[in-house]
């Protein structure tokens, strides 16, 4: 019998920004935008843009209780 290659299901533990674009419905620059002046919280990694789920959903909680 031959090896059985495993699918993880594991969810990654931070987004990119095309992650984060297609999560929200906008292009990247977009999301860009978000980051340079409406403050979405990102980490540079190894020269790599990278935004951690929590602090997205923070963001947007704020988001929300600002436009209500």
């Amino acid at each position: 019998m031959g090896r059985r290659k495993k699918i993880s299901t594991a969810q990654p533990v931070l987004l990119s920004v095309a992650d984060v674009a297609i999560m929200l419905g906008v292009c990247r620059s977009t999301v860009y935008k978000y980051m340079d002046s409406e403050g979405l919280p990102s980490m540079l990694l190894c020269g790599v843009r990278r935004i951690h789920p929590d602090s997205l959903s923070t963001w947007l909680r704020e988001r929300e209780n600002v436009c209500a």
